[in-house]
This record gives structure tokens, sequence and C-alpha cells, in this order.
């Protein structure tokens, strides 16, 4: 009856938007962390917040060794007392601070770089809310379970002797920078030679683009990380040879610079649903 009652007592902690997707607490290896912190490229004075802070080691290392501020979310409220009074110790309480909270109610705006060590449902239920959430160019790194089909920009291996899970001791982190929402009908100017062409129904970025006479001709090596984009316009869409397109999206605009093998002395921009078929 006494270990029954522990562990409802324990779960009555439980989220209200997770109630089914609780983590439990397993600390995150020190050198785990610290390639975390590096890979994320932490700056002094980037807002981070830790999903399933724990003890609140990655808060107040980002603070401590990288001057990062922001806060960490535990549903435990032992850690996260422990984090806070860790964090005092620290000296790095007036930039840091621990909550016991819904993740799924907290607010990732204002955050440069989310770390999360959770259970792959989890991840895959905040996915939503973190593309939603963060700014393009923000950087979300992972312990261990990656985020579906939204695949990394970079994955590690990484030797963690001290693990306390797990048969082999070492963890994979995930790298993801949050991309900028460029999907949807763009129309395209593009201007080379002297000259400057307008394409309607141009899809970001695995679609197609207009050309006159009604044909689609599908885009390729199509990227956007954080604000910027890169794609290819095939061979005949704007001239005999392939268009490489190479520039930043802000909001329903883009633009940038334009080049063949050739020669890279072109412009382009881009505005979603700017004109009329």
């Amino acid at each position: 009856m006494w270990l029954a009652t522990v562990f409802l007592s324990f779960n009555a902690f439980a989220q209200d938007g997770q109630k089914d997707l609780d983590t439990p607490y397993v600390p995150t290896p020190q050198v785990v962390v610290d390639r975390m912190l590096e890979l994320a490229q932490v700056k002094a004075g980037e807002t981070v917040i830790d999903l399933g802070s724990g003890d609140g080691r990655i808060m107040i290392e980002a603070a401590s060794k990288y001057g990062a501020r922001g806060f960490g979310v535990e549903i435990d409220p032992r850690l996260v007392q422990r984090s806070n009074e860790a964090a005092a110790r620290a000296g790095v309480a007036g930039r840091v601070k621990f909550l016991q909270q819904d993740l799924f109610k907290t607010d990732f705006h204002e955050a440069n770089v989310l770390t999360l060590y959770l259970l792959p449902d989890v991840n895959l239920a905040l996915r939503p809310k973190i593309l939603a959430e963060l700014k393009p160019g923000a950087r979300v790194v992972s312990h261990d379970y990656g985020m579906g089909d939204w695949r990394p920009d970079a994955q590690e291996t990484v030797s963690a002797p001290d693990k306390t899970v797990g048969v082999r001791k070492e963890s994979q982190v995930y790298l993801w920078t949050v991309p900028a929402r460029v999907e949807g009908e763009w129309t395209l100017e593009l201007a080379a030679d002297g000259k400057t062409r307008r394409m309607r129904r141009y899809q970001f970025l695995s679609g197609s683009v207009g050309v006159p006479g009604g044909k689609a001709v599908p885009l390729s090596d199509g990227k956007v990380h954080g604000n910027e984009l890169q794609l290819a316009l095939p061979a005949g869409v704007a001239g005999q040879e392939p268009v490489r397109l190479t520039g930043r999206v802000t909001g329903n605009s883009a633009g940038g610079t334009a080049g063949t093998a050739n020669r890279s002395d072109g412009t382009w921009s881009a505005r979603r649903g700017y004109s009329s078929r």
C-alpha cells in the first residue's frame, strides 16, 4: 500500500497538457550537456529554454559558461527547488530560473535555443508548437530522440561513460534550425542579362514553377536554413542554363542573388500571393 501511495502521489504532479506524455527524470551526462550547448552555438545574451530541466544543469551551464539567460521547465517540484538553489550557488540566479509548469502551455517565442531531453512521443507532440512559436534561425537541440520526419541539420554520437540508462554508454545529440515558413504560392522576378522575367505559381520549396505557356517544371536543391534560402531553377526556365538562387526570406517577401555556372550577377525577388494570374 505504501508503494502504491507513493506512485499515485508522484503522478499527481502530471502537467495538464501531457497527462499521458510524462518523461521520467534521467540526468543528462555532463559531457552531453557540453556538446549540446556547443552544437547550438549559444551566445552571450541569448535566451535558452530547457524543457524537462531535471536538476538544472543545462540552464546553469548555459548561463555560467556562455552568458545566456532563460529558464527551465520541470514537472517535479522537488527538482525545481533543487535547481533554483543550484542556480543561486552558481551565482546565476539573476539570469536563470526554474518553473514547475506544463510544457505545452510554456511560451517559446523568445527562445534563441530550445534544449530537450524528452521521450519521442513528447518531442513529436511538441513539434507543431516549436515550429509555430520559435523564430526562424532559432536552434533546437535534443538529447537521444529525434523529431520524426523533421530531419536534423546535424546528428552526433557522444561517448557518455556516466550515462545512467541503457547498455551502450553513449548518447545521440540532434540539432535543428527552425526554418522560415515559405509554403504557398509565390511570384518570382528574376533579373539577369538585362532582362527581367516574371514567373508565377511558384511554390517553396519542393514544388514547381510555372513558365510562359502554362507548363509547370519542378524546382530542385531547395533548402531553408532559418531565414536563408537556396534553390535551383532548371535549364529552360530562365535561360539555357540552370539558375541557382540564394537569398533571405522576410515574411511574405524573399530575394537575393542569382547565378549560373558561368556568371553570378543576377538578382531575384519573390512575393507570396503577389500578383493575379
